[in-house]
């Protein structure tokens, strides 16, 4: 079998002298015409801890392709920091960037004809953007993660990305002087890699490993680590093994791998973004993944990892201990994973895990499930007269599984955060942030930079916030987000009044304000949808393609607008 079906078409046609001729041009051998293509492509830039590396990594990922006969073709594509956005108009960047990433690595290996592809990515949306691509394109591919960061350390105290938005809070209350709060933002960030803790990222990436489709320890090997380099040497050779199998995308990407993925992401803790995130690569894969298919594995899988936000350790904590494989060998002997499926080095994830050691009693990241943290998923979808599509909670249990009280509501993040400043939220409120979700925000936001701000000003346990946008996975409280139809769209929450009395029960999966449906038909007739945030540009081609929440916002599915409600059956089991 051919190794190279898919550059052949530039390379062996007679009929193309032109394109072998910008090809030599280009540096390539006229030998090496004959070599299978991999591109490489690397999220990188130089403004952001996440991806300043990522070039570099990418570069030993070459060096390895080539070492392998083959011929590597570095390109980039963008990246955008959730971390330097959060909290700024350019947050609404983030979540269209994955589109971005997925149509400008498809259109790239596609137009180009690369018979393989390795993407070295290392912020949130670059991960699910490039699985989308790979999966869209299915040709043997691989994923690189860039890494996690080292934690840092001011004046004793363990920080990350988290401790600089909670330190407003603070600073907000006078509880720390200015001095420690520059001291605590000089100190955060030691160096590059992804967000420390099981946020979106490391979240992402150790969904990824499970899934197979990056190679066993890249989600918690950090990212300064020699493991790191050597992983970025060793891909060639995974990729030429992957092209001799003709191994692809699709083939790993099955059912039971996503299921493998729900699981690890609900034992370890990890973001709510991830909901979004796996329907979407799901979609792009051609496997169905919905709501429901989370709270199924909520309902049986524990959360047994003491990892930040809610908990008290990073990933480096947990390289240390035998990183994800670890976790991964010891959910498998307890019977919790499928291990009969391909990955990325040709073998099962069972043959993988096959000499790594259990995760056992010397330590206590991850919990024996005789002893979770939570006896169920974190992660709880409801639905109720707030969110007939469903809403996504994440709920640890630290916060208690039943919250009510009276809202109080912000038209926009910005609304809110002032409303913080000012000191509007009381104990007991169900703070309401509407017009913030994928068409509203637009770019369905990150609410980071309040929900910090609420647990810095002590608020943390005393309330509770519901929105159509999104949450960081730094974000812990008692939260519920992904509210869905969003208020833009005329969604309940657009008619949720200051003081109207919201019951949030995450045990019963209900989220409910307590008006009757003559009430809401009322306030319907009398609401306007407002005018569209913005008039041009990519921001307004999102508005117009982008799917609700419910449904991972993609952009391509065929008819969104339309969107069904749960099943009848669905939503009978939640009355």
């Amino acid at each position: 079998m051919a190794l190279n079906k898919y550059s052949r078409i530039y390379t062996q046609d007679d009929s193309l002298p032109a394109s072998q001729a910008m090809l030599i041009g280009s540096g390539i051998a006229e030998a090496d015409l004959r070599k299978p293509f991999v591109g490489i492509c690397s999220t990188g830039f130089e403004g952001n801890t996440c991806n300043m590396h990522l070039n570099q990594l990418a570069d030993a990922v070459k060096q390895g392709v080539q070492e392998q006969d083959l011929v590597g073709l570095r390109f980039n594509t963008i990246g955008i920091s959730d971390g330097i956005t959060n909290g700024t108009p350019g947050m609404r960047y983030s979540l269209v960037s994955r589109e971005i990433i997925a149509d400008s690595i498809e259109a790239m290996a596609g137009a180009h004809n690369y018979d393989a592809l390795a993407c070295v990515v290392g912020c949130d949306k670059n991960m699910p953007g490039a699985l989308i691509a790979m999966a869209r394109l299915n040709r043997p591919s691989l994923m690189v993660y860039g890494g996690t960061i080292r934690g840092g350390t001011f004046k004793g105290q363990q920080l990350n990305i988290v401790s600089c938005f909670e330190a407003y809070g603070q600073k907000l209350q006078g509880q720390i002087s200015d001095e420690d709060y520059r001291g605590i933002i000089r100190n955060a960030c030691p160096g590059p890699g992804a967000c420390g803790g099981m946020y979106t990222a490391n979240t992402l990436a150790a969904a990824i490993e499970t899934l197979g489709l990056s190679v066993p320890y890249s989600s918690s090997a950090p990212a300064e680590s020699a493991e790191k380099q050597q992983e970025c040497r060793s891909t060639g050779a995974y990729l030429r093994r992957l092209l001799e199998l003709d191994l692809k995308p699709r083939d790993i990407l099955v059912r039971e791998a996503f299921e493998n993925a729900m699981v690890v992401t609900t034992v370890l803790g990890g973001s709510t973004n991830a909901v979004l995130h796996l329907i979407a690569i799901a979609h792009a894969a051609g496997v169905q993944l919905t709501l429901e298919d989370f709270q199924a594995v909520s309902d049986r899988t524990p959360v047994l990892a003491d990892l930040k936000p809610s908990g008290k350790y990073l990933m480096e904590d947990l390289s240390a201990r035998g990183g994800v494989p670890a976790v991964l060998k010891t959910l498998l002997n307890a019977g919790l994973l499928h291990g009969d499926l391909l990955t990325v080095t040709g073998r099962t994830l069972a043959e993988n895990l096959a000499d790594v050691a259990p995760l056992g009693p010397e330590q206590d990241i991850l919990r024996p499930a005789s002893n979770p943290i939570k006896p169920d998923g974190h992660i709880q979808i409801l639905y109720g007269n707030l969110a007939p599509r469903g809403a996504v909670a994440k709920i640890t249990g630290k916060e208690g599984t039943r919250f009510a009280g009276p809202a109080i509501v912000f038209d926009s993040e910005e609304e809110l955060n002032e409303g913080i400043v000012q000191g509007l939220i009381q104990p007991g409120h169900v703070v309401v942030i509407r017009y913030v979700g994928p068409k509203g925000g637009p770019g369905m936001p990150e609410m980071l930079k309040p929900t910090s701000a609420i647990i810095g000003a002590g608020l943390g346990d005393k309330v509770a916030l519901l929105t159509d946008g999104r949450f960081s996975g730094g974000t812990h409280g008692f939260v519920i987000g992904h509210v869905s139809p969003e208020a833009y769209d005329g969604g309940p929450l657009a008619l949720v009044e200051n003081d109207d009395w919201i019951t949030l029960d995450a045990a019963a999966n209900t989220i409910d304000v307590a008006l009757s449906d003559e009430q809401l038909a009322l306030r319907r007739q009398q609401w306007q949808q407002p005018a569209p945030p913005v008039s041009q540009g990519v921001l307004l081609k999102y508005i117009r393609t982008v799917s609700d929440a419910s449904h991972g916002c993609i952009t391509d599915l065929a008819d969104h607008r339309h969107v069904p409600e749960p099943a009848a059956s669905i939503r009978a089991s939640l009355a």
